[in-house]
Order: C-alpha cells, then sequence, then structure tokens
C-alpha cells in the first residue's frame, strides 16, 4: 500500500473519525466560550465532551449509549464526592483508596464498563488539587454534564445518520488483516526462511484477525437494526463477513509438512508461484479493504486465472520422479477457493437483493459473547486468584500511598500539583507487569519527544493564531492515534497541552520541565508496584490458557467424527466450535507474548511455551483442512485407517488435558463422543486416499508432540510454583 493511500485510508478509518468526534466535541465550546471571554467555562464544558468522548468506544449503539449515560452518571458522583472531601488529606486518601478500588473493579464485567470506570478515576484525580467550594463544585459538574450531552449529541447524530458505518469500517480492518496473515503465510513457500519464526508471526497477526472480527460481529449482530434489516447494506455487510471468515479458515489450512515439501520442490521454483499468488491475494484483499473503508463499491484488482493455469502447467511439467505432486494440486485447488470467495464478495451489491437465509442472520446472535452486569461476577472475583483483584488493590494502594505522601509534603510537586503524577500512575498502571512495562516506555518516550516538539514550536512560532491551529491539529491527531499507536498519541497530545498551557499565560517551559519530571516519578512509582505489589505474572494464567485451547482443540477436531458418523451438525453449530478455536488460540498467544515482555526469572517455561503454541498452531491449521475437506465432499474418501488415526490425535489431546491440573476457574467441557462410527476399506480415489492418511499421521505426531509439550509446561511451571505462593503472600 502507497504512503498516499495509507494516509486516505487512514482518513477514512474509524480511528479517525473517533478523533474528529472527540475534537468537535472539545474545540467549539472553547471557541464558542472564548468569543463569549468565557474562556475558562469553555474548557469545563470541554472537558465533560472529552472524558464521555473516551468512554465512546466501538459497540453496537445501544451498549455505546448505556456506555455514556453510565460514564456521565457516575463522574459527576465522584466529582461532588471528590470536591466535598478533598479538604482532609486523610479522608481523601480513604476516599481515593476505595473508588480506585471500586472502579478498577468494574473489569470483571467487560472492557467497556473497565473504561467507564477508568473515566471515574480519572475524573477524581484531576480535582484532588483543586481548592473550590461545593457551591464551585456544582457549578463545574454542570458544566461537566453540558459537555457530555453536546458529545452525545454529536455521537448519536453521526450514528443516527450513517448506522452502518462504524461496523463498515472495522469490516475494513478485518479484511486488511486477514491480507496480512495470507501475506505471512506466502513466507513459509521461501527456501530461506525460519519456519518457527513465521508461525509466531502468524500466531501473532491471529490475535489482531481474531479481535477485529469480534469488533465486526458485535457492531453488526449487537444491533436489532441491523438483524432486521436484510435488504440494503446491512444485509451486504454480513454477507462479506461471513464469507471473509471462511476466506480466512481456508487460508489457516494446512495440507502438509513445510519442511517436506521444501525439501522435495525447493529446488523447482514452484514455490515461488505459490508464494506470488498469497501476495497477490493479500494485495487484492487490502483493495478491497481500502475500497470498503472510503465507502465505494469494490472493484477487482488482479485476474487470478492466468495465474493459475500458468502454475498448473507447471506443476505438470515436473520430473516424473518427483513424489506428491498432488499434494501441490491440492495447494493450488485451496489456493483457487480463496479467490473464489473474493470474486464472491466482489458480486455482491449493497444496493441490489442478495440471498441470504434471514434464520442465518439470526443464529450469528449466537456468536456474541454477552457481557451482562451481573453481580455475581464481583463476587466471584473478591480473591487474590482473580487478576482483576490483585490489580484492583494494587492501584488503590499505590494512587491513595501515593496522593498521601505527596500531600504531606514530602515530595515538592510543583506548580502542577500532585494530580499530574497520579494520572500517570494511573494510566500506566495495568493488569499485568508486561503491559505495564510496555505502557510506561510507550508514555515516557512519546512525553519526552512531544515535549521537544511543543517547546520548539513556542520559541519559533509566535502568532497566536497559528499556534491555535496547531493546537486542534495535534489534538485531533493524538485522539485518532490512541487505539493505533500510543507512543505517536502521547506524542502529540504533550505540544498540545503545553500550546494550550502557553495561552494561559503561565510558564510553558516551567511547565514542560515538570510535567516530564512528573511522568518519570509517576512511570516509575508504577513499574515498580506492579514488580512488588500484588504482582500479576503472565505465568499465572498459562496452565488455564492451555487447558482452554485444548479443550477448544479438542472439540473442534470431535466434529470430524460426527460427521463421520453422520450425525447432522449445522453450519451454526460447526462454526462456533471453530470461532471458540480462534478466540482460545489468540488468547494464548496474547498470554505468551505478555510472558516474553516479563523478567527473564519469570521465564523458565517460555522455550515450552513457545513450542505448545506452535505445535497448536500446526495442529489447528490440520484440524481446518480436515473439516473443510469433510464439509465439502460428496465422498469423502476416508477408511477405517483414518478413523484409528483420528482416535489416536484424540486421545493424546485429551491426555494432554488431563495433564494439566483443574483449577477452580470457570472452563468449556470437552464434547463427549458417544462411539466411533464403522467406515469400510473402499475408496474412490486413490490419491486423495494416500494424502489423507499422510496428513493424519503427521497431525497424530504433531499431538503427540503437543502432549509432551504441555507436560514439559506443566513440570516447568510446576517447579515455579513456590516461588509463586511465596509472590502472592507477599
Amino acid at each position: 500500500m502507497k504512503k498516499t493511500q495509507k494516509i486516505s485510508n487512514f482518513l477514512h478509518s474509524q480511528y479517525f473519525a473517533n478523533g474528529l468526534r472527540i475534537t468537535l466535541g472539545c474545540i467549539i465550546p472553547i471557541l464558542v466560550c472564548a468569543a463569549l471571554d468565557k474562556m475558562l467555562l469553555g474548557t469545563y464544558i470541554s472537558f465533560g465532551a472529552l472524558l464521555i468522548g473516551l468512554s465512546d468506544t466501538p459497540g453496537a449503539p445501544s451498549h455505546r449509549r448505556t456506555g455514556m449515560v453510565a460514564c456521565l452518571v457516575l463522574c459527576v458522583c465522584t466529582q461532588l464526592l471528590t470536591v466535598l472531601v478533598h479538604e482532609y488529606t486523610w479522608l481523601m486518601t480513604i476516599v481515593i483508596a476505595l473508588v480506585c478500588f471500586i472502579l478498577s473493579m468494574f473489569a470483571v464485567f467487560n472492557d467497556r464498563a473497565a473504561t467507564v470506570g477508568s473515566m471515574g478515576i480519572l475524573i477524581m484525580l484531576l480535582h484532588v488539587d483543586n481548592d473550590y467550594g461545593l457551591n464551585e463544585g456544582l457549578m463545574s459538574s454542570f458544566y461537566f454534564v453540558i459537555g457530555a450531552l453536546w458529545y452525545m449529541l454529536i455521537s448519536f447524530s453521526m450514528t443516527q445518520a450513517r448506522p452502518y458505518r462504524l461496523a463498515q469500517q472495522e469490516l475494513s480492518e478485518a479484511v486488511h488483516h486477514v491480507g496480512e496473515f495470507i501475506r505471512l503465510r506466502g513466507n513459509l513457500y521461501r527456501n530461506r526462511v525460519d519456519i518457527d519464526k513465521t508461525y509466531t508471526q502468524l500466531i501473532d497477526k491471529q490475535i489482531e484477525v481474531h479481535q477485529h472480527q469480534e469488533q465486526v460481529r458485535d457492531l453488526l449482530f449487537q444491533s436489532k437494526r441491523n438483524i432486521k434489516d436484510t435488504t440494503t447494506i446491512g444485509r451486504y455487510l454480513t454477507l462479506m463477513f461471513n464469507d471473509i471468515v471462511d476466506l480466512y479458515e481456508e487460508s489457516l489450512a494446512t495440507h502438509y509438512d513445510h519442511e517436506l515439501i521444501r525439501k522435495e520442490f525447493g529446488d523447482t521454483g514452484i514455490l515461488l508461484d505459490f508464494r506470488l499468488l498469497l501476495v497477490k491475494i493479500a494485495s487484492e484483499l487490502d483493495h478491497l479493504a481500502v475500497q470498503l473503508n472510503a465507502n465505494r463499491l469494490p472493484r477487482p484488482l488482479y485476474n487470478f486465472t492466468n495465474d493459475f493455469e500458468k502454475t498448473l502447467a507447471k506443476i505438470e511439467e515436473l520430473p516424473a520422479d518427483k513424489k506428491n505432486k498432488f499434494t501441490l494440486k491440492k495447494i493450488l485447488i485451496s489456493i483457487r477457493k480463496i479467490t473464489d470467495l473474493l470474486y464472491k464478495i466482489y458480486n455482491y451489491s449493497p444496493i441490489q437483493s442478495n440471498n441470504i437465509d434471514k434464520q442465518e442472520i439470526e443464529n450469528a446472535r449466537k456468536f456474541i459473547q454477552t457481557e451482562h452486569i451481573d453481580l455475581r461476577k464481583l463476587k466471584d472475583n473478591l480473591s487474590l486468584n482473580s487478576s482483576v483483584f490483585r490489580h484492583a488493590l494494587r492501584v488503590a494502594i499505590v494512587i491513595s500511598a501515593t496522593f498521601l505522601i505527596l500531600n504531606l509534603g514530602f515530595v515538592d510537586v510543583g506548580n502542577m500539583g500532585s494530580y499530574w503524577i497520579l494520572l500517570t500512575i494511573m494510566v500506566i498502571l495495568k493488569p499485568g507487569f508486561a503491559l505495564t512495562k510496555e505502557r510506561n516506555f510507550q508514555r515516557l518516550l512519546g512525553t519526552v519527544i512531544g515535549g521537544i516538539i511543543g517547546a520548539i514550536i513556542l520559541i519559533t512560532i509566535q502568532s497566536e493564531i497559528i499556534r491555535f491551529g496547531l493546537l486542534v491539529f495535534f489534538f485531533l491527531i493524538a485522539y485518532s492515534l490512541f487505539r493505533v499507536n500510543y507512543i505517536m498519541a502521547v506524542m502529540f497530545m504533550t505540544p498540545y497541552v503545553l500550546i494550550m498551557l502557553s495561552f494561559s499565560g503561565v510558564n510553558t517551559f516551567e511547565v514542560a520541565k515538570e510535567r516530564i519530571f512528573d511522568t518519570l516519578l509517576g512511570g516509575m512509582i508504577a513499574f515498580l508496584s506492579s514488580y512488588i505489589i500484588f504482582p500479576n505474572w503472565e505465568s499465572f494464567q498459562i496452565r488455564n490458557t492451555m487447558r482452554k485451547l485444548l479443550i477448544a482443540d479438542y472439540n473442534y477436531l470431535t466434529q470430524a467424527v460426527r460427521l463421520l458418523a453422520g450425525e447432522p451438525i449445522s453450519v451454526t453449530d460447526y462454526k462456533l466450535t471453530r470461532k471458540e478455536v480462534y478466540i482460545a488460540s489468540a488468547n494464548m498467544g496474547s498470554t505468551f507474548q505478555r510472558l516474553l515482555s516479563e523478567p527473564k526469572w519469570r521465564q523458565k517455561s517460555s522455550k515450552e511455551v513457545n513450542r505448545f503454541v506452535i505445535l497448536n498452531y500446526i495442529l489447528t491449521s490440520y484440524g481446518a483442512t480436515l473439516l473443510i475437506r469433510l464439509h465439502e465432499a460428496a465422498n469423502p474418501n476416508y477408511i477405517k485407517e483414518h478413523l484409528t488415526l483420528l482416535k489416536s490425535i484424540l486421545n493424546n489431546i485429551n491426555n494432554a488435558i488431563q495433564a494439566i491440573p483443574k483449577d477452580d476457574v470457570e472452563e468449556p467441557e470437552c464434547v463427549q463422543i458417544k462411539q466411533f462410527p464403522e467406515l469400510t476399506s473402499d475408496t474412490l480415489d486413490p490419491e486423495e486416499t494416500d494424502l489423507i492418511t499422510e496428513q493424519l499421521q503427521f497431525l497424530k505426531k504433531i499431538s503427540s508432540d503437543l502432549q509432551k509439550a504441555t507436560v514439559d509446561v506443566v513440570e516447568k511451571e510446576s517447579a515455579l510454583l513456590p516461588q509463586k505462593l511465596e509472590t502472592a503472600d507477599g
């Protein structure tokens, strides 16, 4: 994708649209009030718009409305409580501890509730240094409500005018990441490439694909309007999304051992043709994503017919002594299926009526992870075994203790007061050590670079009009990048704050120095506290995450036995099982990523976990191949030997599940197989049968290796158990 195309794509993206909503909500009140010589009033109003805007995360319209209203009520109550007790240091310390703990526990419900809780903490910390009384506090809350309602008006108006736009933008992101996944798959056909490293990259990309697919499901299928609208764009987006998921599964499928295929055909040049085909498909998906994001009717970029004909001709020309030519044809067929799905998507129209079963759209609700506010979740997580509970305790202790120390005069907080240090701690402190470490680095680097940029602007540019234009620009870009690139967001936010302060007449350079110092101090406190106060190491979660993934694998492959037994399996049930595998795989990959960011002494099982993750990826790929063939083939060519191998594979996975001690946590259950069917030895296609035999034999080996890797991880983690218990008690 060219740079100009990337810029254009960003300007059409949901991230820029979100930044634009927040910018309009915050800047317009300031401009209006400044024209009336009420600049401070405009600041209060824009602050209300900002906090409600930050709580307006993507999702179904009803969920967004509920989240914004809840955020408004919570922020007003928290602000008034802060105003009432802020004069009493010890009482304020207790209130900070209680509010931080309770609002941090909101994370047990869902991500939106966690964001709302964070906004409640944020408004409290921003008012701890204010010295106005109750009347001023009530007026401030009143202006906050005006700003909040103003932002809601903007957000609701945009949603009403273009109800499908956010889903369209999120679907574009999902298509783009599927394209990146396929581009990485193409690297497996290079002769000189580290296959394990490529697998790791694929697993990382798989996490992003899963995240965006879940967002699209939430946006498309949580809205009653989208479900009922079966004639226009809602129908069009639903059809496209279903095919993109199927396309992704087809790209995930693996028909062979990559090491063996490279040894067999690496010197023929045929693998390069496969790689170029996949790269072109990835470029086609990038093109589709850009067109969809720009709200244009997508048109094909390439015609793959000639590419397939040339590649097939090269396969036929291979020397007769080359084995597995049939395997190469199967690879080509699989790639052709991907392009067929692409052409199918291009043939859809957002205007014309498309054939789709309304019941299938209704079934889509089953794919949504509905997160209700259930108080039992709160009760169940009041234990040190809960990562959310440990994080809530850590936040409460660290922020309240820091506030007390700063206000007792042990540390000079400068002109900016203690709130900036407390705010830095809140933003950086995350549930896991790895996330805290990453956010700490991003915050510090962005602040330093942004401070330098801001200082240069203030020195070289004296025109207030130009400064104000830059202020709006920095504000817009910062809030457009918060969910994309946090370093860049902070880097743009810092000069915005400095320019804004320059209009108030304060010593901007002195403030810049104080801000950098406070950020360093707050970051150091957050980092150290995540290390020593109820630390939440990823190794605590490894075994539970592995067990859930293995259960999802088992249930996924069990579908093959049920199909061979002639059991009727609906498309919805099959796709639900497939979705669970994707979710569990993404969770496992995320856990492993964070594990690698922890101190070396916490990574004693990292090699074993890495091997487990790679083996599971291969297992899932072969499982996808197996299930796709069973679903599509009229004569599947499976014989008794195949069923025996499949039974061994499932036994290996089940043994791996049993090797992991079951903790007292909620987890899925294994599907029970009533009996294995009887298959004859008859076959219609000997080549197909032989290929299936080789694949299942390899899959049996992988499942056996996966079982061994599971045992190795459990043994390593068991050796760390005394250290875990000691750390948890400490």
